[in-house]
């Protein structure tokens, strides 16, 4: 999860302590682990993921269990009501690791009732023969990362997979694990409303519970950037772009899977419960190379490099590289940021008391008035909400909504 560029980093030597201003203590913990390996770069991505020619997973489960630890020991008396595995590619990581920091974690926390265990997966064959051995270890949630139902599509995003493949290894998914999702992108150069509308509504009838689904999104230092900058990819444009978004939203919400999150659709009890954390912004534990994490009013973040992940961890018992102390604007505007992306909205009253910044500070509330007479926002007396309407302006309505200006780095 992307820093604030205006959040200004501290290189830690000690860890930092520092209290919320409301206590959110009661609230369940989320645990992210980071496995940072894949077997190749897609084109696309901008995560922390790295080609390895061998991983010595005894050396990376005793410093993923020891960066754990120091996390627990910082974090005392809290439920775990979530661990999230991403990468990367989770699911390559050994079964037997998988159940070592499951087992860990809950160790150190008490799990929350019913608590979700998510693993991000590849829907390869090779992979999908460890999803037994992963439901045994204790996942019990899968995120497949199938992106696209057509074989030309998968090879221009470089994936590995073909549809076919993908399509076994859902099943297989569906089979062992209570929950599955599975993402998509769309809105791809050249991609009709009709092709999405046949594709989308194949991805329906698989009858997954949940579905992420993602415009493509040129990132800085991808493959794409390279060949969007020297003119061999041409993205979709805008108001192509809402045409699909309108559609896959009406399409979503037709099969019961309305959107919850802008690109994120469930059935009712179906939603991430782990990435809702982040949204509702409540606290959550980052290990591995480079997670981020949030402690109150602290933001962390470890090593991004393997190799340095390791070597920190060995020197310090611990992966940190900067702990980051947030002050009260900070805080609420990546409240605000983060929650009105939800269809449910924000809680002002919840914000400000999180925060410290006072409640009528946060939204200005003439373009709020403004925006709901336009039907693209809902304000109540400390509540708001960007309605579906709204959605596909989210940016341009989040810089008129949101009052509070971040503090200038120095």
């Amino acid at each position: 999860m992307p820093l604030p560029s205006w959040s200004r980093p501290v290189l830690i030597t000690e860890p930092l302590t520092a209290s919320p201003v409301a206590d959110d203590r009661a609230e369940p913990l989320a645990l992210y682990i980071h496995w940072p390996f894949c077997v190749s770069k897609c084109p696309y991505c901008d995560f922390n993921s790295h080609v390895r020619e061998s991983v010595d997973i005894a050396e990376w489960q005793a410093a993923l269990l020891a960066d754990l630890a120091h996390e627990a020991a910082i974090l005392p008396g809290r439920a775990l009501g979530s661990i999230f595995f991403g990468g990367g590619t989770p699911s390559l990581m050994p079964p037997g690791l998988v159940e070592a920091l499951i087992e860990a974690a809950t160790g150190h926390w008490p799990a929350s009732d019913n608590i979700e265990i998510t693993l991000e997966a590849n829907p390869s064959s090779v992979e999908a023969a460890r999803f037994a051995d992963l439901a045994r270890a204790g996942v019990n949630r899968v995120s497949l990362g199938l992106q696209a139902l057509d074989d030309a599509t998968l090879g221009f995003l470089g994936r590995a997979h073909g549809v076919d493949e993908g399509v076994r290894a859902l099943a297989t998914a569906q089979q062992h694990f209570s929950r599955v999702s599975f993402d998509l992108i769309y809105a791809r150069p050249g991609q009709t409303l009709g092709q999405w509308e046949a594709e989308l509504s194949r991805a329906l009838s698989f009858g997954t519970g949940h579905l992420s689904l993602y415009q493509l999104t040129i990132e800085p230092g991808t493959r794409f950037e390279t060949l969007v900058r020297r003119g061999e990819l041409v993205p979709a444009d805008d108001d192509h772009c809402a045409d699909l978004f309108d559609l896959t939203r009406s399409l979503t919400s037709a099969h019961g899977l309305p959107a919850y999150e802008i690109s994120n659709h469930a059935r009712p009890g179906e939603q991430s419960r782990h990435n809702l954390t982040y949204w509702r912004y409540g606290d959550y534990a980052g290990i591995g190379p480079g997670a981020h994490g949030r402690r109150g009013s602290l933001a962390t973040e470890r090593h991004r490099k393997p190799e340095n992940y390791l070597a920190a961890v060995a020197r310090n018992g611990h992966g940190l590289s900067v702990e980051r102390p947030l002050d009260a604007e900070t805080r609420a505007m990546e409240a605000l940021l983060m929650g009105l992306r939800l269809a449910e909205g924000v809680d002002l009253a919840r914000i400000a008391a999180l925060s410290g910044v006072a409640e009528a500070a946060l939204i200005d509330r003439a373009a709020a008035e403004k925006l709901s007479a336009l039907g693209l926002a809902h304000m109540t007396a400390s509540h708001l909400t960007v309605t579906e309407r709204g959605m596909p302006l989210l940016d341009a309505l989040l810089a008129e909504l949101v009052a509070i200006e971040p503090p200038q780095a120095l």
